[in-house]
């Protein structure tokens, strides 16, 4: 590729049926932006605890080549995410909401063996197989669900911890019930 030449810039539709097909391994670089409701993400809506109006996620992305030493230039793909949806507080139990504002770079790359051989050490950016219908729509599903806490809560001071959670009703309910182990040692000795 001539370093000189200028490569033609394709927008995308926000459209989500139109993400699930671009073609990355053409000679061009790509701009595009929209909002992707939690209905476009099914495996993202299977995560929420409720589906509201408003849930969703506006992206942004860009592709550009960058020039690769000893070798061909390489194509960056930069993707942008600023969100919302609804979690399972673990704490209270209750619908807590969670925002997500992430930034990724990606380097697509030709092949599987590409991919896996790319350094893990490089934490700026992964590597993406590129192909002429790249799934952009499964991606951006990918880096929300990726982005998700592990343990969702409310800040702290926000909520309070509900009784089953950690066993404090059955707790409560049994300490009287309850009789002390050693009571049982007690008693044989005096009956010795």
């Amino acid at each position: 590729m001539n370093r000189n030449q200028v490569l033609p810039q394709v927008q995308l539709s926000a459209d989500a049926i139109a993400l699930k097909k671009v073609d990355f391994c053409a000679p061009q670089s790509y701009r595009g932006a929209g909002f992707l409701a939690m209905t476009d993400m099914p495996r993202l809506a299977m995560e929420a605890s409720s589906l509201n109006p408003g849930d969703g996620f506006a992206w942004q992305m860009e592709t550009h080549f960058e020039d690769s030493p000893g070798s061909e230039p390489a194509q960056i793909l930069n993707l942008a995410l600023k969100g919302r949806l609804h979690l399972v507080c673990q704490r209270c139990l209750q619908d807590c909401t969670v925002d997500l504002d992430e930034k990724r770079r990606f380097i697509l790359v030709g092949s599987e063996a590409e991919a896996d051989d790319y350094p893990l050490e490089d934490e700026e950016q992964e590597p993406l197989v590129a192909s002429q219908h790249f799934n952009l729509l499964e991606t951006i599903e990918d880096e929300v669900l990726l982005s998700l806490p592990l343990i969702p809560k409310h800040p702290e001071g926000f909520c309070e911890p509900h009784a089953t959670v950690f066993g404090l009703e059955d707790e409560e309910e049994g300490l009287d019930e309850r009789e002390n182990p050693f009571n049982i040692l007690k008693n044989m000795k005096k009956n010795s």
